[in-house]
């Protein structure tokens, strides 16, 4: 009972009952189906990164290039579609340059024995959004097809439910089939709390590291499609600043950074909570720089608190692995 109930998850399902009851009543507009539908929507280019996000930290690294995986993807993209190339083909263009960057990062990682992943990462996000600046300077690209705007902005026929909202369903509840309930995510929590154990248990930890950051930036690719669907362009600065807010969601949704622990419902429900307070706060006109501080705080709070008050019983709050 204690298990299923005391729960890094169902805490956060709280705070979700809890601050969605205060933004109704701090604005009528707030439980407007169709405000909730477009406000969830224009936040869920980072809950692609997040699905992925929570299998690197569950491992026991850290990824923080891909945002700039994003950026290049959607530069490269753009300039394809403006050289002539079928957007029909230049958006899975976007997704293997995606690929691509998650396998060298993996491969790096994986091969170079001493070499950590923030290290990789880091010199990868220089790289990549240097590239897409070399590429595209300070122009941007745009007059995409109009069918390309309908994967960020169209609806299923015959309902006001956004194409992106049943995509990302889609996604989580592949990776939440990948994590729990098959022998590879199994395997990446043995290397996430305890690398040597599991290579001496014949984990091949390697191949899997690399199969993780290829699908991060798989899912970097991804992001890149439908942010540029909804931005109607392309530009080196896009989704400047998405990794640090991809990697605080993680956090916040109980994946431990220092790995084998968290789950894919947490960290959807911790999207949830944050873009939840965004649209709550954003009904009530406050600044975007107070807004800021103001999640700051909340992130801490609910990040700390609880750990301070389990500690203090000597019981750790539960988190799912």
């Amino acid at each position: 009972m204690k298990r299923r109930f005391f729960r890094w998850e169902w805490l956060l399902l709280i705070l979700i009952i809890g601050i969605s009851i205060v933004n109704g009543r701090l604005s009528t507009h707030f439980w407007s189906y169709t405000g909730l539908m477009d406000a969830l929507a224009v936040f869920l280019e980072k809950g692609f990164m997040v699905l992925t996000m929570v299998l690197v930290l569950v491992i026991g690294d850290i990824d923080i290039s891909v945002a700039s995986i994003t950026a290049l993807s959607s530069v490269l993209m753009a300039m394809a579609y403006r050289g002539g190339l079928p957007m029909a083909l230049a958006v899975p263009l976007a997704l293997a340059v995606g690929v691509g960057c998650g396998y060298f990062n993996g491969t790096l990682i994986a091969k170079i024995p001493g070499l950590s992943a923030i290290i990789v990462t880091l010199a990868g996000s220089s790289l990549y959004r240097g590239i897409a600046y070399i590429l595209l300077g300070d122009q941007a690209v745009g007059g995409f097809p109009s069918w390309y705007s309908y994967l960020a902005w169209g609806y299923i026929k015959g309902t006001h439910i956004p194409f992106i909202i049943v995509a990302f369903l889609v996604c989580a509840l592949f990776y939440g089939l990948l994590l729990h309930r098959t022998t590879f995510g199994r395997r990446l929590y043995a290397i996430g709390n305890n690398l040597v154990a599991a290579r001496f248990s014949g984990v091949p930890v390697a191949r899997i590291k690399q199969i993780v950051f290829t699908l991060n930036g798989l899912m970097a690719g991804v992001a890149a499609v439908f942010l540029t669907s909804k931005l109607g362009s392309s530009r080196p600065n896009i989704a400047l600043g998405y990794e640090l807010e991809v990697i605080a969601i993680t956090v916040l949704g109980g994946v431990s950074p220092s790995g084998g622990k968290g789950g894919i419902v947490g960290a959807c429900l911790a999207l949830l909570l944050m873009r939840l307070l965004r649209y709550g706060m954003g009904l009530k006109n406050i600044p975007g720089q107070v807004m800021m501080v103001l999640i700051g705080i909340i992130l801490i709070g609910v990040v700390m608190v609880p750990q301070l008050v389990s500690t203090r019983k000597g019981k750790p709050l539960v988190r799912e692995s």
